[in-house]
């Protein structure tokens, strides 16, 4: 498995969209926000690559979350494991 993956297919396999296309979606709108090395930057390419470390801001039913991306998925897997793939931050702070 490579250090970096595709944004729509990380949203995808961490459960955070239920299919590929609507990730794609999602970051299509402007609705994903990257914090890498410190700079902040609105994705607005499905085709964004991420890595561990991380941090993302994005609006998910209608509640801002902010995680940080602890690990690369190499498959969707049960909800159990997708919680695994990332930390729960304090939105405020990132916002």
């Amino acid at each position: 498995m490579s250090e970096r993956q595709r944004i729509d297919l990380w949203l995808f396999r961490a459960r955070f969209a239920k299919t590929r296309a609507a990730a794609a979606r999602l970051v299509s709108e402007g609705g994903v926000r990257l914090l890498h090395q410190g700079q902040t930057r609105r994705l607005e390419k499905p085709s964004a690559e991420v890595e561990p470390g991380d941090a993302l801001l994005l609006v998910q039913r209608g509640v801002l979350k902010a995680l940080k991306i602890e690990s690369l998925p190499a498959r969707r897997g049960p909800p159990a494991e997708a919680k695994t793939l990332y930390s729960d931050l304090d939105a405020g702070a990132l916002a």
